[in-house]
């Protein structure tokens, strides 16, 4: 007997996403160039697509590529990009030893120091576990602090 093969999706930019929260309702995201995109959306229904990429971008970050590629969030549809979603966002890092913090182009590797004010307004360079999104995207709608991004983000005394 022979194991079940399972069809492995590729990732495309421009695909859009349907991510089940796990209590009856569902988010959005779009497979951009180097990152998914999430949509400021929760809903209990299945959109069109043409409903979603209406929204605005929420944030956007690296995830596993597993999420998509094993349909665990399946693909619903298929947008163009736009020329915004084209760009590639800049993200902080933070040394592990000496704490600076340091803005980064993940396409180049580029990496150049800069301030706590600068990075606030960035996401931290860091590969998201598709749950992770979830419990993120849940505690938005929820207005809730989310703990794995708060564990990540940079604090006001740095």
């Amino acid at each position: 007997m022979s194991a079940k093969r399972t069809k492995k999706i590729k990732r495309t930019p421009g695909d859009v996403l349907r991510i089940d929260l796990g209590d009856g309702t569902y988010a959005f995201g779009r497979v951009l160039p180097s990152t998914i995109g999430f949509y400021d959306l929760r809903t209990p229904e299945n959109l069109p697509v043409e409903e979603v990429v209406c929204r605005p971008i929420l944030f956007q970050v690296w995830v596993m590529d597993y999420a998509v590629t094993k349909g665990d969030w399946p693909v619903i549809g298929h947008v163009p990009l736009t020329e915004e979603l084209l760009e590639e966002p800049l993200f902080f890092k933070r040394d592990p030893i000496t704490k600076q913090l340091s803005v980064y182009r993940g396409s180049t590797a580029e990496d150049r120091p800069a301030t706590a004010a600068e990075c606030r307004s960035l996401e931290c360079a860091a590969v998201w576990d598709p749950e992770h999104v979830v419990d993120r995207l849940r505690d938005h709608s929820e207005g809730k602090p989310n703990k794995w991004l708060e564990s990540m983000r940079v604090k006001d005394d740095e």
